[in-house]
């Protein structure tokens, strides 16, 4: 075999590529953009391997457009310069020149803003490939010239599908094997939306068979589990969110299973015991003294016995803090005080409870009048918020 099945497999046309359907099927607009011969810079957003940069490779061969992938590891901004001048040549003589960026989330603000003007003038088609949710990652003057485009997990059948019409060539590089039905779809659900990992899957199965016949077992003992999960993008954000509402709503096994993911992702568990220590103050002190005192505990624990140990621990305070009662008056007093804070700024403390450790301060009346509460318990009513807050009240009886 002279490359590996992805590679050689990799849709050369609209027609080969049988998934996101939303965006390729008939009258859907990137099939039209190119129907149309007129495409406008895009970004792809979407999980790995969903078809990000083999959809960008179909527009500019459809286009006969001049195509260059740039790294934002390796590329200087000299690199661009030298492409866009190519860009402008091309215009010249009626050629479109399509600019690759994957993981366009990576580049930073001054790398974007070298091809914002010439995407504005459409000089250059820009196709941007990310993971992340480019309104948090990508400028918005870029952001604003450009259409984006949500690319969506592949679906099982989708794989069975692409695979299956292709079948044809892959026995021909593996001549005499044979591949059923029931094989692809066991490749296609442990691929888990990811297409590559299916076909690299199957491809170390063949490469590793003992006999011309695939079976499950072939299969899975060419299998290597992976959990996709971002530690520093959107998936972070969206499951750290998910095991605290879930916390929130009491739903334990919810919160265990998001726990779980992220640690089977690579998270680090002192993060998780720090998010859950905020938990127990925010949404569940004072209906139960005893939730933070466990989290810190675990805390500890968890920085002393470390993965995969202090898994357990985790479980345990999870459950326990979905169970307990909750009630979130320390989080609606903090938010509260910041209004206040920002609404009215640095308000003056009343005379009467400032300390007057000298004579000059004590002859600009510093603590006159101010009433020790110990020996009189009327002191209790005395003021102590600024006059604009006086009689202000943040905290409910119930509390």
């Amino acid at each position: 075999m002279l490359e590996p099945i992805a590679s050689f497999l990799r849709p050369q046309s609209l027609d080969e590529f049988v998934w996101q359907v939303h965006l390729v099927g008939e009258n859907k607009p990137i099939r039209v953009f190119l129907q149309n011969g007129n495409v406008p810079s895009m970004i792809f957003r979407g999980p790995p391997w969903c078809g990000k940069t083999t959809m960008a490779h179909i527009i500019s061969q459809t286009l006969q457009a001049d195509f260059f992938p740039l790294s934002w590891v390796s590329s200087k901004k000299e690199d661009v310069v030298k492409l866009i001048e190519q860009a402008k040549l091309n215009r010249q003589y009626g050629k479109q020149t399509i600019i690759f960026l994957d993981e366009i989330h990576r580049w930073n603000k001054a790398q974007q803003d070298t091809l914002l003007p010439f995407v504005e003038k459409w000089i250059i088609i820009l196709i941007g490939a990310t993971t992340e949710n480019p309104s948090f990652t990508i400028n918005n003057a870029l952001l604003s010239r450009c259409r984006v485009f949500v690319f969506e997990k592949i679906s099982e059948q989708d794989i069975v599908t692409s695979i299956s019409q292709n079948r044809p060539r892959i026995l021909k590089e593996f001549p005499g094997t044979s591949i059923s039905d029931e094989n692809l779809h066991l490749i296609a659900k442990l691929g888990n939306g990811d297409l590559r990992n299916a076909l690299n899957l199957l491809e170390s199965t063949l490469l590793l068979k003992k006999q011309w016949e695939l079976t499950d077992q072939d299969i899975l003992s060419s299998w290597q589990k992976q959990v996709y999960y971002d530690r520093d993008g959107e998936e972070h954000y969206n499951i750290i969110s998910a095991v605290h509402k879930s916390l929130r709503d009491s739903d334990a096994d919810a919160a265990c299973y998001r726990i779980q993911r992220m640690l089977m992702g690579g998270e680090d568990p002192l993060y998780i015991a720090r998010r859950l220590l905020r938990f127990a103050s925010e949404d569940i002190w004072p209906a139960d003294n005893n939730a933070l005192l466990l989290a810190n505990e675990v805390y500890n624990a968890i920085a002393k016995i470390g993965m995969p140990e202090c898994r357990v621990f985790l479980m345990q305070l999870a459950i326990y803090l979905a169970k307990a009662k909750k009630n979130n008056i320390a989080y609606r007093v903090d938010l509260a005080t910041i209004a206040d804070i920002e609404k009215y700024g640095n308000l003056s403390v009343p005379k009467n409870i400032r300390n007057a450790p000298t004579q000059l301060m004590k002859d600009e009346w510093y603590g006159e009048g101010y009433k020790y509460v110990h020996d009189d318990p009327s002191a209790k009513d005395q003021q102590h918020m600024p006059d604009e807050l006086k009689g202000k009240k943040y905290i409910d009886s119930s509390a």
